[in-house]
């Protein structure tokens, strides 16, 4: 009897354990930056599917990185960036993808595949999102002269003017490729050189910000800011007195994709919301709606307004390209020193 009541409990929690995969199977969990997204484009993927979309934001892939390497909170789907792909597959946390179920695949641009490969050896865990530069957004009527040069965000005649990113590897290539260093370098010298450079610009900076960069330079709270692409095309477009450049020192060129990481709660469900996003009309929707550069070149087709099908910012002629270059990972010992030194910058 006690083996019969043993069996029977055992088949029981057999079925609710069930249950929870299958109420699952009906959800996608997806982690993405703040503001990277078309709402519309989830609620047509829900149509569709029939597959709910849990949806979550982080504001930088070292905020990310942690929650996902703790397991605390699965996730089917996530957007990190270039280096931090490169780390979660060196630290074996990325499920393989399928492409059996992403044939949308085949509309992005073999160019984005081949970049992405620097990072991902044979696209095997990630597929090209978004991409742009880091670059200076600066309003034309509280400048005096054309801006080519980071040395701007270090001119004291800008004091309380400047609007610093909230990054550790951006804050750092700004000061390196100023230094004439590599963005990627592990040297500890070059690096305390950098760190005294951002310290010494502290007290010049206004803020360290990621979104509000748009929203400040936009409203005329400040003159000069750090800026992705993609949000200097919004910010343009809301206020023409702007211009944005790629500083002449170089700059940093970013590709993010959406990954799997190898402990999420549905692998299929996970390829399919991917794969909704490769389609050109939903990665049109959201090229539009966040203005980053799209790795889609059947999105791309399809754009209209030949102005931002054509723009410099959005898709940069090779020149700016060939000064650009993309970050990489480096190692826990290094990224640890990067931490540690922009956490010296910011606590003076």
């Amino acid at each position: 009897m006690k083996k019969i009541v043993r069996v029977s409990v055992l088949f029981l929690l057999m079925l609710l354990l069930a249950g929870c995969s299958k109420g699952d199977g009906e959800k996608v969990y997806v982690y993405n930056w703040g503001e990277y997204i078309d709402e519309e484009t989830l609620e047509l993927f829900e149509k569709e599917t029939g597959i709910e979309v849990v949806y979550e934001e982080f504001e930088q892939n070292e905020d990310m990185y942690p929650k996902v390497q703790s397991g605390a909170v699965r996730y089917d789907v996530i957007c990190p960036s270039d280096y931090m792909i490169q780390k979660m597959i060196e630290n074996d946390l990325l499920a393989e993808l399928n492409y059996d179920n992403i044939p949308n695949i085949k509309y992005i641009d073999p160019a984005y595949l081949k970049s992405a490969e620097e990072f991902d050896p044979g696209n095997k865990y990630s597929v090209p999102y978004c991409w742009g530069t880091l670059g200076i957004l600066y309003n034309k009527t509280k400048v005096d002269e054309p801006i080519d040069s980071w040395g701007v965000l270090f001119d004291e005649k800008y004091a309380g003017e400047i609007l610093m990113i909230e990054s550790v590897r951006d804050g750092f290539a700004i000061a390196l490729k100023y230094l004439g260093y590599d963005l990627n370098t592990t040297s500890e010298a070059e690096l305390e050189e950098a760190k005294e450079l951002l310290k010494k610009q502290y007290p010049l900076v206004q803020g360290y910000f990621v979104d509000q960069v748009r929203d400040k330079l936009i409203g005329g709270e400040a003159a000069i800011g750090v800026i992705y692409s993609g949000e200097a095309i919004y910010s343009q477009r809301e206020n023409p007195d702007l211009e944005y450049v790629v500083p002449k020192e170089g700059s940093n060129v970013w590709i993010d994709g959406w990954v799997i990481p190898k402990n999420c709660r549905n692998k299929e469900n996970a390829e399919a919301f991917i794969n909704f996003m490769c389609r050109p009309d939903i990665a049109l929707m959201n090229f539009e709606y966040i203005t980053y550069s799209t790795p889609n070149k059947g999105a791309w087709e399809l754009i209209q307004d030949e102005d931002i099908k054509n723009s410099p910012i959005a898709f940069p002629p090779q020149e700016v390209l060939d000064r650009c270059t993309a970050y990489r990972y480096l190692g826990e010992e290094v990224e640890q020193m990067y931490i540690e030194k922009w956490n010296e910058v910011k606590s003076e």
